[in-house]
């Protein structure tokens, strides 16, 4: 049984939220639940657009697929939403270069999990010993650290970290890397924008989920968080409890 919350935040500095979320626990489709962050980028307007429509457009391709592989139903939604963006972005001047980040996942019981990324946005599983970071970023700045140019600590306050190198809507063809992972008892699955990662380092996230609160104050408490710390972006966040026990029955009197 899974329990999720999902939340978006406009920070403290930007005057359009960007960021747009999808969470249903529910079935869609072929697949049994799905969850999705997307960090639009683009001019007035065109940002927050490309995030709702790469989403929606995920969302009626899921409902229709015939597709029975996750990796397959995922992938093929994203492609259609970057066929959508680039058709719609070549019709309207006003979003000409809009384009989104996406991650994408769903729970195969409380025992897999399936992911799709593209861009900056992450995914990470987190338990009671450690926060681990699921998803890669394509963004120039990890290029460097994967390449040793510069050490992670570096990264985070390096003044192109906001480049990436993937974006659904970017170009004709999207490059979308896709994550099995194998869930253990406890485990917690966090999908956030870069306007939680930026503000917040992993230890701090880690504490905020290890905390013994609902899973809406959790996600409350990150958002809140990342504000006090600067809030410099939009903040999205979807916390994803994998197993939890299904409330007894009351007793008939």
């Amino acid at each position: 049984m899974l329990r999720a919350f999902s939340i978006t935040d406009i920070g403290r500095k930007r005057k359009l939220n960007q960021d747009y979320v999808f969470a249903s626990e529910k079935p869609l489709g072929n697949l049994p639940n799905v969850f999705i962050v997307a960090d639009g980028m683009g001019g007035h307007n065109a940002g927050d657009y490309a995030s709702k429509y790469a989403v929606e457009t995920m969302k009626e391709e899921i409902e229709r697929s015939f597709e029975k592989s996750p990796v397959k139903i995922l992938g093929m939604a994203i492609e259609t939403a970057n066929d959508h963006i680039r058709k719609k972005a070549g019709e309207e001047e006003a979003l000409s270069g809009m384009g989104t980040t996406v991650v994408a996942a769903t729970c195969l019981g409380d025992k897999y999990l399936e992911v799709a990324n593209v861009g900056d946005s992450r995914l990470y599983v987190v338990n009671d010993r450690k926060i681990e970071q699921i998803t890669r970023d394509h963004s120039l700045v990890e290029e460097m650290v994967r390449l040793g140019g510069i050490d992670r600590a570096s990264a985070r306050s390096h003044p192109d970290k906001n480049i990436i190198t993937r974006a659904v809507g970017a170009k004709d063809r999207v490059d979308v890397d896709f994550f099995h992972v194998e869930l253990e008892p406890g485990d917690i699955v966090l999908m956030c924008s870069d306007g939680l990662t930026n503000m917040l380092e992993d230890k701090e996230i880690h504490m905020i989920l290890s905390r013994e609160v609902s899973v809406e104050e959790r996600a409350e408490e990150l958002v809140e968080a990342a504000n006090q710390n600067g809030g410099k972006d939009n903040i999205a966040v979807i916390i994803v409890e994998t197993f939890v026990e299904p409330a007894e029955p009351a007793e008939s009197m």
